[in-house]
């Protein structure tokens, strides 16, 4: 005989829905496990407010360089136009976390009519990512060129003609526009030899299937087409060097780059999507858009109800996004030294695709970390609310290469920095960068350079564009920051400040050492005087 089995009261309770909810959006009710039409409303203004703060927070890095390309094209810079800081960055540049201590050049590069060519300058530092800010290569020092410049060819999504046998760094692309980004290098605390070796090497031009990187029997044979028409003058063609780029001085230069925090920051994510393949988007923050309407190939035209929510979603976005900045959770493990420390840098966790770890490198090799396939969403945001541009070189622990930063956005009491009061900083002997080390402060609320009359708010070892710091005689560097120097601290070791305004610090070090990497040499922490 058979028994009867029965579904539990417990079981059928826990798969059930109440007919009345008390929940954070007030009473929700479900008659006969049915919403009433108000429910449903109130849930859905609700689920389209969340889908539109998460398609605020999951779609910054795009909106951040479309932010960019739109403040350039504002301020007359056309794609291959080069802003090319001679005298360095000053506050007038609104750019998130720039610096003032390296010659930058900075261009967009329009692949929208086929493969281009990069001719790099010897000794820079660059980097080049897509329209959603995924690395595509790093030209110079950290790249295949090793600084010693070379032609980069980049190929746009989707190309199918012939490309060269040789002679390019050849780089495929997602997307039909890419930004290179590059710093060089004072000489003797002087600019002016890193600007020269920009403007004489830095060239830009289309690809030409079948001349440089094509030898003659390749064409001959059948391999690659020739450029039509194929006339006696084509075979010289290769030969000619190509004109240079209009270079605009960025120096002093107005330009805002930084992304909106209200509604019209889906606008703008919406001119992206629109500009770019439907495949360059990655799944994840395409349906994030297409939630709250921003779709390839439809017109964004919101109705007074949502365009309400996106307004709101917005400003809940960018308060989320500035919390992450500022206050990131010691559990996401970016306190470099710790959660007693304010010392953050949220890359040196998460890798530069935010889920990869960085690896290990010791002397017997480079020892790659598992990935968990998680994307490290805070520590994404994180970054890109506060800068630009994205490698694996801004992660890997290797002396002597690249770059490393360390932000700080309170004193040891875990207080604001308020622009009003007298800080200091001291950093132990030996701080370890190879190359130079700096101090630079920022404005809290455009995340660029804190514009004050000093002009360049940094200190450094660099005796350029302000006096080097200079240590005392325990080998310390003490760096004060306020809005008067105190008495008897030289000009170099103070950085101005504005009353009333709220400010944050990015510590560098370019060409770090192992001390910076094994954390055996530690800076001091931002403490109030007086």
């Amino acid at each position: 005989m058979q028994h009867a089995a029965h579904i539990s009261s417990q079981v059928v309770e826990s798969i059930s829905t109440p007919e009345r909810l008390e929940t954070r959006l007030g009473t929700l009710e479900f008659p006969l496990g049915v919403p009433t039409e108000e429910t449903a409303h109130r849930l859905y203004d609700h689920l389209d407010h969340v889908r539109a703060v998460g398609a605020f927070l999951d779609a910054y890095s795009g909106v951040n360089m479309w932010a960019s390309r739109k403040g350039f094209l504002a301020a007359g810079i056309q794609d291959h136009d080069v802003l090319l800081f001679s005298e360095f960055m000053d506050p007038r540049t609104l750019v998130l976390t720039g610096n003032a201590d390296t010659v930058y050049f900075i261009t967009f590069l329009d692949l929208t009519e086929g493969p281009l060519v990069v001719d790099m300058p010897p000794l820079s530092l660059c980097f080049v990512n897509d329209m959603w800010y995924r690395w595509v290569a790093d030209p110079g020092m950290a790249g295949p060129d090793r600084g010693a410049g070379g032609r980069y060819l980049f190929v746009p999504p989707g190309y199918e003609g012939p490309l060269p046998q040789g002679g390019f760094f050849t780089q495929p692309a997602r997307t039909t526009r890419l930004v290179l980004g590059g710093r060089a290098f004072l000489e003797g605390d002087d600019p002016k030899p890193a600007v020269e070796r920009i403007k004489e090497g830095l060239r830009i031009h289309r690809y030409v299937p079948g001349l440089y990187g094509t030898s003659i029997g390749e064409i001959v044979t059948g391999g690659t087409a020739p450029p039509l028409p194929w006339t006696a003058d084509t075979w010289t063609a290769a030969l000619r060097r190509p004109d240079p780029p209009r270079f605009v001085e960025g120096s002093g230069f107005v330009v805002n780059t930084v992304p909106p925090g209200d509604a019209t920051y889906f606008d703008l994510a919406s001119e992206l999507v629109h500009d770019q393949p439907a495949e360059a988007l990655d799944p994840e923050i395409a349906g994030a858009l297409a939630a709250v309407g921003i779709v390839k190939g439809r017109p964004f035209r919101p109705d007074a109800r949502m365009r309400e929510i996106l307004t709101e979603a917005a400003a809940v976005g960018n308060a989320t996004a500035r919390t992450l900045a500022c206050r990131p959770r010691p559990a996401e493990g970016a306190h470099y030294y710790g959660p007693s420390s304010q010392w953050v840098n949220g890359l040196l966790v998460s890798g530069h695709d935010f889920m990869t770890p960085p690896p290990e490198i010791t002397d017997s090799g480079v020892q790659l970390r598992p990935s968990d396939r998680a994307r490290r969403f805070n520590l994404r945001n994180w970054w890109w609310y506060l800068g630009v541009g994205i490698s694996p070189a801004f992660t890997a622990p290797l002396p002597g290469i690249g770059s490393q930063y360390l932000f700080a956005f309170a004193d040891r009491q875990d207080r604001a920095l308020d622009g009003g009061r007298h800080y200091r900083l001291v950093l132990p002997p030996d701080i370890p960068a190879a190359r130079f080390w700096s101090c630079t402060v920022y404005d809290n609320q455009t995340r660029s350079m804190l514009d004050t009359p000093q002009r360049f708010p940094r200190a450094g070892s660099q005796d350029y564009p302000t006096p080097a710091a200079v240590a005392g005689a325990d080998g310390t560097t003490t760096v004060h920051f306020g809005p008067d120097r105190p008495d008897g601290v030289p000009e170099g070791n103070w950085i101005q400040t504005v009353p009333n305004k709220g400010w944050f610090v990015v510590l560098r070090f370019y060409s770090p050492l192992p001390p910076f990497f094994d954390r055996t040499w530690r800076p001091g922490e931002i403490e109030a005087v007086g």
